[in-house]
């Protein structure tokens, strides 16, 4: 194997990253979606696998443009439905009128670019159909003008459940003079959501829609609503008692709280029932094989820290049957049934994605003391984190993550789920970055704990495999993870592999207000941001400082989103931990942030308003104590990031620069909060690698005034 001593930050348009799964009716084939990355439109593209799950032969691409996502097989497994914004079919444009087409070079020119040539007019998302047993190109199924969110299979597989938009005619003005330049106007509380824009007063419903001719018919009970419904959706399942189920809230405060319920309805619109009491924060409602049983997972509407749980609706009753684990379901799971009597859930336990089934038992009835939950597939190892697991009669397909190897799909046979070692029939399915891992160097991973105000504190250690930490005087990154209801476990990550390939050692801390651990692990944050946190980072630098692991005059932060909160919290409180520190998209004061993001319920929620509760905000709010701030500051944003506002950024960048602080202030267009596109996730990682060589002083940098992480000229 010949590989290069370091991981160019360009050779993220070769990344390949693997997101949803899902298993056949038969369980003998998986799709699955790959991001990709186009460099020359400088955008992410989503496109459709399939792979048998025996391995007898590699991935087999479906799409390779226009993106893809939300695969769905149908009942009888020959048929393949996705969501996707594509041009317009083109059996839906044969027929159509002369005026409709164009002029004869419209035509022309939509031959070679698509339905929407010669407009501006940008396609919307759809659902669309593989007929696996027919081959050909995938057709479009519906076409809604505001496009498709989500959909589910009928039982029969004749009709989709569809979410979509449907503006009123005043509406669809509103919008059109929106397109056109218009000013926003809105009543309504929650204003704005990160992601998707301004928010309107559109109504998202559920609609039947005929899989062979697109008809579709609006339910008008069924629809959308809660603050963050342009965010959730109605997430529909259709069950085998023909019943389609749905989350949404339906209360006069809509826009005031994070609470779902869950409804069921008839697919002629009657018959609609609401299922749970308002109490929840419900999602991912799947119906039981038979269609008599209807699980979903629930958070706490009013407390973030609370475990989410899986929930089991029979007989007018629910009840939550993993309650008593203390651990919350793992980022982006849901239940999934096996049988009638046995579903599976991953769980955050102890900073591992792992794999617990829930066991009903065959009583009438919900009764959480029959219910028995035990965790399940060891062969997972401590070493690879576990997702979109989807379990089948005899196959069970999932995802798993390696630092070194990779992150990617696997099948297994469900009788060894129960197996600790792990078992022959373990299949690999794909290796989507395979040139990656053999041409660069990959990190080696470990975990580590240590002590911090009397708690046990755990973290994950990434270093190049050539490097042994224990060597001692490395350059440490300490990496801090978002939420912070969230946590860190060994992963396949293209950026710790920059960093681990140029001699850093990597610390991600699993900090107290973090989840995986229960409840009480993460509520000791609730209300008292910049406390616990900065105590348990500051202690894990200071472990493997003692160990003689890292030269503490080289130790750099960085962190996106509460990532880049905390660094504020540190580089006010812990003026000398950092050597350079390199906050990401974060929150400094909580006061002004309130009503510039999009996030006042969960503000109310854990501190109360402004106005009510400043000593306790303000406590909370770096800014207030940034005299203190003494560490070189990269600070980042995104102009369009309403989760934490840019302003944000540009007061503690300020408030840095007043002082002397060497300080730089990134701002990224039309980003929001995330890492989006191919050439800002490049740019950033460039900016970062080189903040942290300017300030190091084992590197000779450049001089004061000729800084430029991109290479370009500044003499002039």
């Amino acid at each position: 194997m010949n590989r290069t001593s370091e991981l160019p930050t360009d050779a993220y348009y070769d990344l390949s990253e693997v997101g949803e799964t899902a298993l056949s009716p038969s369980g003998d084939r998986v799709a699955f979606t790959v991001t990709e990355f186009d460099p020359d439109e400088d955008e992410r593209v989503g496109s459709l696998f399939v792979v048998p799950t025996d391995g007898s032969r590699d991935p087999h691409r479906l799409t390779r443009v226009a993106g893809a996502s939300n695969p769905q097989w149908g009942p009888e497994g020959d048929r393949l439905a996705f969501l996707a914004a594509r041009e317009e079919d083109s059996e839906r444009r044969v027929g159509r009128d002369a005026d409709d087409e164009g002029t004869d070079d419209d035509e022309d020119e939509a031959d070679d670019e698509g339905a929407d040539a010669g407009t501006d007019d940008e396609p919307t998302p759809q659902v669309w159909l593989f007929d696996l047993s027919l081959g050909g190109d995938a057709r479009e199924v519906t076409d809604f003008a505001e496009g498709a969110s989500s959909f589910d299979w009928s039982p029969s597989g004749d009709r989709l459940a569809v979410a979509a938009r449907d503006p009123t005619d005043a509406e669809r003005a509103y919008l059109d003079d929106r397109e056109e330049g218009g000013p926003v106007e809105t009543e309504r509380l929650q204003h704005k959501l990160d992601g998707v824009g301004y928010t309107d007063t559109v109504t998202t419903y559920l609609h039947v829609v005929d899989v062979d001719t697109g008809e579709a018919e609006r339910l008008d009970g069924a629809y959308a609503g809660g603050a963050f419904s342009g965010l959730s959706g109605l997430q529909p399942a259709w069950g085998a008692s023909d019943r389609i189920a749905f989350v949404a809230y339906h209360g006069d405060d809509a826009d005031d709280t994070t609470a779902q319920d869950v409804f069921t309805v008839d697919p002629d619109g009657g018959g609609l029932r609401k299922l749970t009491d308002g109490g929840l924060s419900a999602s991912a409602p799947a119906w039981s094989p038979d269609g008599e049983r209807l699980a979903f997972a629930a958070a706490d509407p009013d407390n973030w820290y609370v475990p989410t749980a899986v929930y089991v609706y029979e007989d007018g009753a629910y009840e939550p049957l993993t309650a008593d684990l203390d651990r919350t379901l793992a980022r982006g799971a849901s239940p999934e049934w096996a049988d009638d009597e046995t579903l599976y859930a991953v769980i955050a336990d102890e900073a591992r994605s792992r794999l617990a089934r829930v066991s009903l038992g065959g009583t009438d009835g919900v009764d959480p003391t029959d219910a028995t939950v035990e965790r399940v597939f060891e062969a997972q190892g401590d070493d690879r984190a576990l997702s979109g697991f989807d379990p089948g009669d005899d196959r069970a397909a999932f995802v798993l993550s390696h630092p070194s190897e990779g992150r990617d799909v696997y099948a297994v046979d469900t009788a060894d789920l129960d197996a600790d070692a792990e078992p022959d029939s373990l299949t690999r399915l794909s290796e989507t970055n395979a040139d990656l891992t053999d041409d660069y160097p990959m990190p080696d991973v470990r975990r580590v704990e240590w002590e911090s105000d009397g708690h046990d504190i755990s973290g994950v250690v990434y270093h190049d495999p050539s490097v042994d930490p224990a060597d001692g005087d490395h350059p440490l990154v300490v990496a801090i993870h978002g939420g912070p209801i969230s946590y860190d476990e060994p992963v396949f990550s293209f950026e710790h592999a920059v960093l681990t390939s140029r001699g850093y050692v990597v610390l991600r801390p699993n900090y107290r207000g973090g989840s995986s651990y229960g409840r009480a692990f993460a509520e000791a944050l609730r209300g008292q941001w910049g406390t616990h946190e900065v105590d348990d980072i500051a202690a894990g630098v200071e472990s493997l400082v003692d160990r003689g692991w890292v030269d503490d005059d080289r130790v750099f932060g960085y962190g996106f989103s509460y990532g880049g909160i905390s660094q504020g919290f540190l580089v006010t409180q812990e003026p000398d931990l950092f050597t350079a520190a390199a906050p990401e998209h974060g929150i400094y004061d909580l006061r002004s942030a309130y009503g510039t993001d999009d996030s006042h319920v969960w503000m109310d929620n854990e501190y109360g308003v402004p106005w009510e509760n400043r000593e306790a905000i303000d406590a909370s709010s770096a800014i207030t104590d940034a005299g203190e701030i003494e560490t070189p500051l990269l600070v980042t944003a995104g102009t369009d990031d309403w989760r934490c506002p840019p302003s944000q950024s540009e007061q503690l960048y300020v408030a840095a620069k007043k002082q002397g602080v060497d300080a730089r202030f990134v701002l990224y267009e039309d980003e929001h909060h995330n890492v989006g596109a191919p050439d800002r996730a490049i740019h950033r990682l460039d900016e970062i690698v080189a903040w942290y060589e300017r300030h190091d002083p084992a590197v000779d940098g450049d001089a004061e005034g000729e800084y430029d992480p991109h290479g370009r000229n500044t003499d002039e």
